[in-house]
């Protein structure tokens, strides 16, 4: 089980790009378990919709990275990023609101030195929200593109 400092030691993201609060279960080299708690001041809500506010399924993709992220730190990944390489089969089922718990499940498919490959999927209660596959690679952070 890992709180929100604890996961803050790992990843690098802060608010407001830091998408998961706690972390209940890691299976190295296996699976996570993560979650986010969905909050009605979030700041994506300001424009996605304020009328009726969804959360945006590009930031579900990057909270279920983040899990694998800390999944791949306690696998033995050696550096301090993990840069996406593709997402591929993204499917979003149902819209996310406030009020709503995430949990993120994220499974490795396989991994070869600092290339990762991941499954995961997001629930609200049981229900599927948003599934992926996708591909990172963690390495040491850039500091300047030029």
């Amino acid at each position: 089980m890992m709180n929100i400092r604890e996961i803050q030691n790992i990843l690098p993201h802060r608010y407001p790009f830091l998408l998961v609060d706690r972390i209940t279960s890691i299976e190295e080299n296996v699976k996570a378990v993560g979650f986010k708690n969905v909050t009605a001041n979030e700041q994506f809500f300001q424009g996605h919709f304020p009328e009726y506010p969804i959360m945006p399924g590009v930031l579900i993709v990057e909270a279920m990275a983040q899990v694998a992220g800390i999944l791949a730190f306690h696998s033995g990944a050696e550096g301090n990023s993990v840069y996406f390489m593709s997402i591929e089969k993204a499917k979003f089922r149902k819209p996310v609101v406030p009020g709503d718990q995430l949990r993120f499940e994220v499974q490795v498919l396989k991994h070869r030195n600092n290339v990762w490959r991941f499954s995961g999927q997001a629930f609200v209660d049981k229900s599927v929200v948003a599934e992926a596959e996708f591909t990172a690679m963690v390495s040491e952070r850039e500091l300047d593109n030029g």
